[in-house]
C-alpha cells in the first residue's frame, strides 16, 4: 500500500493539518513540520485536496483563509488556535503553549497569523 493510499485509508481514522497547496510559503512550512507532526499521529494534506473539500463542504472556488487542523473527532481548528494546539503536544514547541496562554496574547497571536495568512503569497518563500 502507498503512502497516499494509506492516508486516503486512514483520513477518517486521523488529525489531520490542512494547507494551502499552492502556497509556497505553506508548502515549505508543512514540508519542515511533517516529521515532527507525523510522529504525533498528525497527517498533513492541501485544502485542495477533493477528500478534505469533500469533508469540509467546500465549494471547488472556496479556500479557507487560514490553515486548519481537523480532529478525528471531528473538530476544526483555525490558524493560531491550531498552532497552539500542535504546540501543546510538541515537547520543543510548549514554551510557545505556555506563552499562548497568558492573559490577551491569544488576541494578539491571531490577529498576527490573520495578517501573515492575508499575505502569504507575497512573502519570499525562501525566506
Amino acid at each position: 500500500m502507498t503512502e497516499h493510499t494509506q492516508q486516503t485509508a486512514n483520513k477518517d481514522h486521523a488529525d489531520w493539518v490542512l494547507y494551502d497547496g499552492d502556497c509556497p510559503m505553506c508548502i515549505k512550512w508543512a514540508g519542515r513540520f511533517a516529521s515532527s507532526l507525523r510522529r504525533r499521529r498528525f497527517d498533513l494534506a492541501p485544502l485542495q485536496t477533493p477528500w478534505v473539500r469533500t469533508r469540509l463542504g467546500l465549494r471547488e472556488s472556496e479556500l479557507p483563509s487560514e490553515m486548519l487542523l481537523l480532529s478525528s473527532a471531528g473538530g476544526v481548528l483555525r490558524g493560531a488556535d491550531a498552532i497552539v494546539f500542535l504546540a501543546r503536544r510538541i515537547w520543543w514547541a510548549w514554551p510557545f503553549y505556555v506563552f499562548a496562554s497568558l492573559p490577551g496574547v491569544m488576541h494578539v497571536l491571531r490577529s498576527m497569523y490573520r495578517h501573515v495568512a492575508s499575505h502569504r503569497k507575497c512573502i519570499d518563500a525562501e525566506s
